[in-house]
């Protein structure tokens, strides 16, 4: 159940960083066509500018992957669920953000020269594309494991959890003495670990 349990952690992490890295690439050229003697302009469109949405849901997935490692039972079943729905948004926004208009508008919003002329698109990032939504697909695909498999896997180490309270609700029943006792019982030659309702 451990491999298992890292497989998915580490598949839901590549998905995102796969994402990540996509949208950060070209997927467009805007070239507009001034009048002459002005020469034409290129201006390279990533993923980021198109589809800012799958990168946000891309973040918002590995912290959901946090929260999957930290909670146990519903709460890591309910992670899972969150971790599918990001997943499948990322895939619907980096499917549908690659389009002329859109392209043509983040070109000129994110160019400093006024840019005069018409304008035309090359669509040059269809790999980074499918890359992104491929990423994104993973990520799903990792929350519907947790969905399915999480309450199998195992949970955080007790030492990280917050102690409970000598004689509280969370104290062991058997708890021992604690270390000013102890050394007292060391200093009169009394073993400390020898339970005393024995004798």
């Amino acid at each position: 159940m451990r491999r298992e349990f890292t497989l998915v952690l580490l598949a839901g992490a590549a998905g995102a960083g796969l994402v990540l890295l996509a949208v950060r690439q070209a997927w467009a050229y805007a070239i507009f066509t001034p009048p002459r003697p002005l020469p034409a302009q290129d201006i390279s469109v990533t993923g980021q500018q198109l589809v800012p949405l799958a990168s946000a849901l891309a973040l918002a997935a590995l912290a959901c992957l946090a929260a999957v490692i930290a909670t146990r039972s519903v709460a890591r079943g309910a992670a899972g669920v969150l971790l599918a729905v990001l997943g499948a948004g990322a895939a619907v926004a980096s499917s549908a953000g690659a389009r002329a208009p859109a392209v043509l508008a983040a070109a000129r919003a994110g160019h400093e020269i006024v840019i005069a002329g018409p304008g035309r698109v090359i669509m040059a990032g269809a790999p980074w594309r499918a890359a992104a939504i491929a990423g994104a697909v993973v990520i799903m695909l990792a929350g519907l494991a947790t969905v399915w498999r999480g309450s199998r896997w195992p949970v955080m180490s007790a030492r990280f959890e917050r102690p409970g309270r000598p004689g509280g609700p969370g104290a062991s029943p058997r708890a021992g003495p604690d270390s000013a006792a102890m050394w007292e019982s060391l200093s009169r030659d009394v073993d400390p670990t020898v339970d005393e309702r024995r004798t």
